[in-house]
């Protein structure tokens, strides 16, 4: 495993973060997609492996905390230091019944209360980082990093990160911070890998200029990305059975664009080149940015491919083959 210092921390993470949104996540056959034993082989095999960075979210997993709990679960036998432990507030928690007007957002009240129940769900006394999952419109942001930095400054948490937003908005934060001597986000978590074309140009922008740490999910595209998928005749994404183009209705919307399909191809082709997988080329490719500290977050359902994922970090990718995926996602123009 190669290791890295997360962003402008004095904290050292592993090359790749272990995602855990499948963690008693139920999907349309009502069925875990990892369940509480598979879920803790996983963890045992991000152990093995070297990956010490485990990002969960309070709502992740049926009912919400599910993830976390079971996280807490294996963290008892085993020691708590040797591990980087990420976690997020924002989205309504049904954990202890239905929501109320203050189980959601990013209100004093919310975070307070959200960042009690991971903790205890954890059992540990602190998170190394806790990120904001959304921006929240209706709670001036001023009130938002005070009551994180408290977080902070009383020991519970250790940095701040931010995940999906529109750049100003990570602008407004950091300038926010800068003159009302709070504390800072140093990591985010946009959505960012090879294929995707979002509006995250600028957000990405913001971040090199700060220094801050991108620990991108999806960074596979939904799996577009491992070349699984093929395109039929008419344009449309030919799946396998069970695979979430199978199942997800925004799947092709959100990935399988026209120019995703230049971009795999390219990974492909790279892929024949250095004897390796397209998964493993497109989270080097990834780990590669420099621009900022890259942490690609993984999500592999079974041991086998959470295996192939770690075998990226053995990878070497030279100019020519990293620039020719930037060529075909038209990164030039």
């Amino acid at each position: 495993m190669e290791y890295t210092t997360l962003g402008n921390t004095g904290t050292t993470v592993s090359k790749l973060c272990f995602g855990t949104w499948r963690f008693g996540r139920e999907t349309g056959d009502l069925e875990n997609e990892t369940d509480r034993e598979e879920a803790h082989e996983l963890l045992d095999a991000c152990r093995d492996r070297g990956i010490n960075f485990i990002d969960t979210a309070n709502v992740y997993g049926n009912p919400d905390g599910t993830s976390e709990e079971w996280i807490g679960e294996w963290l008892e036998d085993h020691d708590r230091e040797d591990f980087v432990i990420a976690s997020k507030v924002y989205f309504p928690f049904d954990g202890w019944g239905e929501p109320g007007p203050n189980d959601s957002g990013l209100g004093r009240k919310h975070i307070r209360a959200q960042i009690e129940g991971t903790l205890e769900r954890l059992g540990t006394d602190y998170l190394d980082l806790y990120y904001i999952h959304r921006w929240d419109d209706d709670t001036p942001i001023e009130e938002t990093m005070s009551v994180l930095t408290d977080l902070v400054r009383e020991g519970k948490v250790h940095y701040l990160g931010a995940s999906t937003m529109a750049a100003w908005k990570l602008t407004k934060a950091l300038w926010t911070s800068d003159v009302e001597g709070l504390e800072r986000f140093d990591v985010t978590q946009p959505m960012v890998n090879a294929a995707h074309y979002d509006a995250v140009g600028d957000y990405l922008d913001v971040c090199a200029d700060q220094d801050l740490a991108v620990c991108p999910y999806s960074p596979l595209a939904g799996g577009f990305l491992t070349g699984k998928y093929d395109r039929a005749e008419d344009g449309s994404v030919e799946a396998p059975d069970g695979s979430r183009g199978d199942f997800d209705d925004v799947f092709e919307d959100r990935y399988a664009t026209d120019r995703a399909w230049d971009v795999l191809e390219a990974v492909e082709s790279v892929a024949d080149e250095v004897d390796a997988s397209p998964a493993q080329v497109s989270l080097r490719w990834l780990m590669d940015q420099d621009r900022f500290t890259c942490v690609p977050i993984v999500g592999a359902r079974t041991t086998d491919q959470l295996e192939e994922n770690v075998g990226a970090v053995e990878l070497d990718l030279s100019d020519e083959q990293f620039e020719r995926i930037d060529s075909a996602r038209g990164d030039g123009e």
